[in-house]
């Protein structure tokens, strides 16, 4: 073999080495609750992502602890996923600021269900993540409707999409995203009374949403409260084109 051509091999050789060693996409799954209500659907919630996203070439690190919120921590990561957190997920100023640092500097944030419920005096937040949780009505049926099928985390769903939840209601709403599934209140049989100060009730109600926010993209949905949910091909599927949009792990995605 010549020179040039040991020399080709060699880097051929090389090449495919690194390319079966190269680091895949990282996101951490967060499940910090604070004091006060905590849902059961934790467990299957992160079941589901861990395999959705094993599935799909994606790395997952799971994760309560608030201390995880340091900058060389964050940097591990391509997006984080609030599943199910609620009430305050932070312990000071200092997470907060890791926090807003790796939204600014491009990551990716999901919240799944009960997120809104997380930081309830951070108004920052509330922006991030489209709300803040003020309401629902109780577990029952309802339809949902496809706002936005050129999304590829509802693009597949069924319009009307039949499903059972909690109906959830924000305040502080932010009207600047891009909302992709809205429920229809008219189809609930057995709607509870808002309460007092809850205005602005568009119809049908934004359920699931996105947008680009400070440099990074945000993405929520309010779908999610029972543990069978997790087990549903169409929701699963719908988390994982969550994460993979906020992640910018499919550059098609719009």
């Amino acid at each position: 073999m010549s020179i040039g051509s040991r020399l080709l091999f060699g880097i051929l050789v090389l090449g495919s080495a690194n390319l079966g060693t190269a680091e895949s996409p990282r996101v951490l799954i967060y499940t910090r609750n604070g004091k006060g209500f905590v849902h059961d659907n934790i467990p299957s919630c992160v079941e589901a992502l861990t395999e959705v996203c094993r599935e799909a070439g994606i790395e997952t690190e799971v994760s309560d602890d608030w201390g995880v919120f340091t900058p060389d921590r964050l940097a591990r990561y391509r997006a984080i996923v609030f599943a199910n957190t609620n009430n305050e997920a932070f312990e000071n100023e200092a997470q907060r600021s890791a926090f807003q640092s790796f939204i600014r500097s491009g990551g990716g944030f999901v919240g799944i269900h009960s997120a809104t419920g997380s930081e309830r005096s951070w108004r920052w937040y509330w922006s991030l993540i489209g709300g803040t949780f003020a309401w629902h009505h109780p577990l029952q049926s309802f339809r949902v409707r496809v706002v936005d099928r050129e999304h590829p985390a509802v693009s597949f769903l069924p319009d009307p999409w039949e499903w059972r939840d909690e109906f959830y209601y924000v305040k502080e709403r932010n009207r600047n995203v891009r909302v992709l599934l809205a429920g229809e209140q008219a189809s609930l049989a057995k709607p509870g009374k808002p309460p007092a100060g809850l205005a602005d009730l568009p119809e049908p109600y934004p359920l699931a949403w996105c947008h680009e926010f400070e440099g990074g993209r945000s993405f929520y949905t309010a779908l999610g409260h029972l543990k069978e949910h997790y087990k549903d091909p169409l929701f699963r599927r719908h988390l994982l084109e969550a994460i993979r949009w906020a992640a910018r792990l499919d550059s098609g995605s719009r």
